[in-house]
């Protein structure tokens, strides 16, 4: 889902970085062998993230929801050179192409894959610094995520937190529950006097937290 209307994004997407040839594949796969592809990060997010992750050059990255790896795979292209990025996937079916993905890069030895229950396998990870979190899995659970990642965030790491205009439907007139659920964790991110945030209206919009 995009957000911007669909010759902004073309423009967009053509003045920022090209996306690399391994995530070009894992584009094209995706599309073709599972369903719903359109979780996928993309072009302009991908290089959004990246560029993030560069900015900070993390040592340690959390990602909840892995899906195909593409996200996965931009994060890690800012770890310093010891750095490690556990990314937890519910999806256990996806582990051989995952692992396939991962190869096929640069940054794969960088990359701990965990499948499992978020909410079981965050609590047992034995990091309490990390310096990027990135959310992108199952909306009713994300405000859970978050507390149960804060406090394991380095003062000024950042939470990154994936799909939070919901196709628009936020500053709409709908009232479904999952509206709402996305619509509960915007207002408690934005009161929480913890944080820094602000709202990127990429693709269907990141939450960008800054832990003070």
């Amino acid at each position: 889902m995009e957000i911007l209307p669909h010759d902004l994004q073309t423009y967009l997407d053509e003045h920022c970085e090209p996306e690399p040839e391994a995530l070009q594949n894992i584009n094209r796969e995706t599309y073709l062998k599972v369903l719903r592809p359109h979780m996928l990060s993309g072009h302009y997010q991908g290089r959004v993230l990246s560029f993030l992750s560069k900015m900070i050059q993390p040592k340690r990255i959390l990602e909840v929801g892995t899906f195909t790896g593409y996200a996965t795979i931009c994060l890690a292209e800012g770890l310093t050179e010891d750095g490690i990025i556990h990314t937890i996937e519910v999806n256990r079916e996806l582990e051989p192409m995952l692992n396939s993905h991962f190869n096929s890069t640069n940054v794969g030895k960088k990359i701990k894959l965990h499948f499992g229950d978020a909410t079981a396998i965050i609590p047992d990870l034995d990091v309490n610094n990390w310096d990027l979190v990135f959310i992108d899995a199952d909306k009713k659970n994300n405000y859970t995520y978050f507390q149960l990642v804060f406090d394991k965030v380095r003062a000024g790491g950042l939470i990154i937190i994936d799909n939070v205009l919901w196709k628009g439907k936020v500053y709409g007139e709908e009232n479904d529950a999952d509206t709402e659920m996305i619509r509960k964790l915007n207002d408690l991110v934005s009161i929480d006097s913890r944080v820094e945030k602000m709202i990127l209206p990429v693709r269907d919009g990141l939450l960008i937290i800054r832990k003070k």
